[in-house]
């Protein structure tokens, strides 16, 4: 009886060791996760914002009397430059931001942060590409690309912010 006893605490501490290895197993995978997870806090609204913001500025005028929804499916024909904006902000600015303010994954925070540094550099391109145009009776840019550039950078230094947090 006496060995009887010995082996059944000897069954009941293997199962507390499985036990406690599949708990930490577990906690392993939940500190994994959470690492690679961001929690933007208040910098969440700035964000939301200023997606706001760059979504109305595409119904503003940009170009002359071109607004940059008109710039982004091609119309007015004022260069590829202006055109090349409208599509990384409209996928970095309002896509990607949306989608990392939902998932909330430390990557995607990263790709926002790179995809609107290149945005701006695109925008700057856009705004410069309107400029040297004026003086051969060019239109220049007007105050919906303007905009949307300031929007831009803000979301390119809130991002790059964010995912440097962690």
């Amino acid at each position: 009886m006496a060995g009887d006893e010995h082996a059944g605490n000897g069954r009941e501490e293997q199962g507390m060791t499985d036990g406690l290895s599949e708990l930490d197993r577990e906690l392993r995978d939940v500190a994994r996760r959470v690492e690679r997870r961001i929690d933007p806090g208040a910098t969440a609204m700035v964000v939301a914002v200023a997606v706001l913001v760059l979504i109305g500025a595409f119904l503003l005028p940009w170009i002359g009397d071109e607004r940059g929804w008109d710039l982004l499916v091609g119309e007015g024909g004022f260069g590829i430059l202006p055109r090349i904006f409208t599509f990384a902000a409209l996928i970095f600015g309002v896509a990607a931001s949306g989608l990392a303010l939902a998932l909330r994954h430390w990557w995607l925070a990263w790709v926002c942060a790179a995809g609107c540094g290149i945005s701006t550099i695109t925008g700057v391109w856009a705004v410069w590409s309107r400029q040297i145009s004026v003086p051969q009776g060019g239109l220049g840019p007007e105050f919906g690309l303007v905009l949307a550039l300031v929007t831009i950078v803000v979301l390119a230094a809130t991002w790059a912010r964010i995912a440097l947090r962690r």
